[in-house]
């Protein structure tokens, strides 16, 4: 079935006006992002910042009564805002696709190190022999997809493959799909604790780990300081370098003497300042990896 995709180009302090117009109108789906893609990736601690303009984009099934309905539209937006105009709205007729096909497509087998592969559950593991863990993209955070996630995964790889994670205990903070915890489990630590303050990527941590046949995955709803301190040989976590630099005392805290520490979700004008606050809890920190402007910090406890 053809859909009709609106597009229209919109101060932000207006875009919820005209969200719920055009849901009101039967849209199947609205969507809101920045109009010149500058994306945001930390906003300083405490502020909420807008963008510029905001792009809305919303979905209609219905394509006969399109003009009637955006004269509607048009009429609501003058009662609510008498003295802007309404913006200008284009229509724009989508071809009937096989969407899901399209996307599955697009999401093919990661290559994480020299054991690792990630593996999306319609594809055959490309090295059978491997360590496949099977992943699909979801509405928790961490796929293997982004720079921030495919280092963590490496840095696992690289332990393992040295022998320094056989058997060992790991804490994953901000565990978002569960990926790091359910990757070091596959590549033989004893025993991981995943933690997050969201629900829902608990639930979506607990069902990757039963898709991967992991039962030694402890998932905990909140935060690291809870656990036992000292008690990991390992502790990943790939969060933002605002809540690395508030939780350093947290979060160096659970890791045992002579263990190994990664820190990620850092931007490399950012590392200075995480490496700082972890140098002040004791830890020696070595030397960074990069990828796409995307920072590894390294570290271990003496």
């Amino acid at each position: 079935m053809p859909w009709l995709q609106l597009k229209a180009r919109i101060a932000p302090e207006h875009a919820e006006c005209l969200e719920e117009l055009l849901l009101a109108e039967g849209a199947t789906a609205i969507t809101l992002q920045d109009a010149f893609d500058d994306p945001v990736f930390e906003p300083e601690r405490g502020t909420t910042p807008l963008w510029d303009e905001t792009l809305l984009s919303g979905l209609y099934d219905d394509l006969e009564g399109i003009d009637a309905m955006l004269d509607r539209v048009r009429q609501a937006w003058a009662v609510e805002f008498p003295q802007e105009p309404c913006p200008e709205v284009e229509v724009e007729l989508l071809a009937d696709r096989d969407w899901e096909r399209e996307w599955m497509v697009d999401f093919q087998p990661l290559r994480m190190g020299e054991w690792l592969w990630i593996v999306p559950s319609w594809h055959a593991p490309p090295a059978p022999d491997a360590v496949n863990l099977l992943l699909d993209p979801g509405l928790a955070f961490g796929t293997g997809t982004h720079p921030t996630t495919a280092l963590c995964l490496a840095w696992l790889d690289s332990l393992a493959v040295a022998g320094e994670l056989q058997d060992r205990a790991v804490l994953d903070v901000g565990c978002g799909s569960g990926i790091l915890a359910i990757a070091a489990l596959k590549l033989g630590a004893r025993h991981a604790t995943a933690t997050d303050i969201d629900p829902q990527a608990l639930q979506a941590s607990r069902d990757n780990a039963e898709r991967n046949g992991v039962t030694e995955a402890d998932l905990r709803l909140g935060y690291p300081e809870q656990l036992e301190a000292g008690n990991f040989a390992l502790v990943v976590a790939n969060i933002l370098a605002g809540p690395l630099v508030a939780m350093a005392e947290e979060i160096a805290g659970r890791l045992a003497p002579g263990g190994r520490l990664a820190l990620s979700g850092i931007l490399e004008g950012q590392a200075e300042e995480v490496r700082r606050a972890y140098r002040d809890q004791g830890l020696v920190m070595d030397e960074p990896t990069t990828r796409e402007g995307w920072v590894l910090l390294p570290g271990r406890r003496p």
